[in-house]
């Protein structure tokens, strides 16, 4: 079996030379072993990298072919980058997840692992106007909620799953409460620095819901979906725990009138009182994000306004001694993750607070951009070699929370 290269032309249009080797990007620059490689999945896109050149084998580059990449479905993980040369005036790539591909026996193929899987979770495909009509017959029980009307953009426009969920009345359904965030993140999906070089792709939600347009969503989910899960903390909006009192009161009206289900909150875990206020109304599961068990990595990217990482770990540390389902975003990124001394301090954190589940995300975001505020690696291990030392500790590794 041979790995052989896959590209790009000018219009982006994907062509494969066989006759030649590409090399990945690792965190350093190297080779790539067929082991390491799946076939493309379906639900992939294939993108061009525009202003960037593919590297072959001897770190010779062709300045004539585009570099590619591909973005992952759900349920998969990103285990090598591309490797390309930037020319001077390439351009900032836009927030997606750039994953290794080339050809093998003449078919694409990506350096990935399937770490999940749930029909919930799969690519969705509506017919014409489906979605819509969806959409709208939930609205018209509750035309004056203004979150389920800011719901609807985000089921119809981003495509976000959790919010079409709200409508399809299935699995976890999102309800965003808080515009205000108290990090800046460097590949913030809802809102960038003025002078950003590339647009956020979404629109953050620009007022605070009202609790009682939290609780008629929640209500109503928990109606028609026995275990279903009502998540407070979506990519649309800024850090939930900054409108905790409103949680709070939501939580405890909704449990006056179901249940039934799970009571989910999406966080940053920055503010750990915030959050027991919210677990002593009755919260039952956390999810919180982070990209590093590293002070200074994790400062480099989330740039945190008043808290620190001991804060986002203190609150992961009281919501499993609280005995809450307990899950982590880690935000993965090759040539960071995989560091050894990342993979150290994780292995430190979770043997003393053992969540339920790791959940693994693709940090979408240019990797020069990343590498640039992060460092490059000292010794990486290899994605494999990470993942694989989450689950040597007990620890369950997915990609998304599952309703049982």
């Amino acid at each position: 079996m041979r790995v052989g290269l896959a590209y790009s032309d000018a219009r982006g249009r994907v062509f494969f030379d066989a006759a030649k080797t590409p090399l990945a990007d690792g965190g350093i620059v190297r080779d790539v072993q067929p082991a390491e490689l799946i076939p493309l999945p379906e639900g992939a896109v294939v993108s061009m990298l525009p202003g960037r050149s593919p590297v072959l084998g001897g770190g010779r580059s062709v300045p004539r072919r585009t570099a590619i990449g591909v973005l992952l479905p759900a349920g998969y993980t990103r285990t090598l980058l591309p490797a390309f040369v930037r020319k001077p005036d390439a351009p900032q790539l836009p927030l997606f997840g750039y994953t290794f591909a080339c050809v093998v026996d003449d078919e694409l193929a990506v350096a990935a692992m399937r770490t999940d899987e749930g029909e919930d979770w799969q690519p969705r495909r509506f017919a014409e106007g489906e979605l819509e009509a969806i959409v709208e017959r939930r609205i018209a029980i509750d035309p004056r909620n203004r979150t389920l009307a800011q719901l609807s953009i985000c089921a119809r426009e981003y495509g976000c799953f959790t919010a079409q969920n709200v409508f399809l009345e299935r699995g976890e359904a999102a309800i965003p409460v808080a515009p205000k965030c108290n990090a800046a993140c460097v590949g913030c999906i809802s809102e960038l620095d003025a002078d950003s070089a590339i647009p956020a792709p979404q629109t953050r939600i620009g007022f605070e819901p009202n609790v009682d347009d939290l609780v008629r969503i929640g209500v109503h989910h928990l109606e028609r979906v026995d275990d279903g899960i009502v998540s407070f903390g979506q990519g649309c909006e800024g850090e939930p725990l900054l409108r905790s009192t409103a949680i709070a009161e939501a939580i405890e009206r909704i449990r006056a009138q179901r249940t039934n289900g799970t009571l989910n909150l999406n966080t940053n875990g920055s503010l750990t009182k915030s959050l027991q206020r919210v677990i002593d109304a009755g919260l039952q599961a956390v999810r919180v994000s982070l990209n590093s068990f590293r002070p200074d990595v994790y400062a480099a990217y989330y740039r945190p306004t008043g808290y620190t990482l001991e804060n986002v770990l203190e609150s992961v540390a009281l919501a499993v001694d609280a005995g809450l389902r307990v899950s982590l975003n880690l935000l993965t990124h090759p040539g960071v993750t995989d560091d050894r001394a990342e993979i150290e301090a994780m292995e430190t954190f979770l043997r003393a607070h053992p969540v339920s589940l790791v959940q693994t995300r693709t940090l979408n975001i240019d990797p020069d951009v990343y590498f640039a505020r992060v460092g490059r690696p000292a010794e990486p291990l290899g994605m494999r070699e990470a993942l694989g030392r989450i689950r040597a500790l007990g620890i369950g590794l997915g990609n998304f929370t599952h309703t049982h």
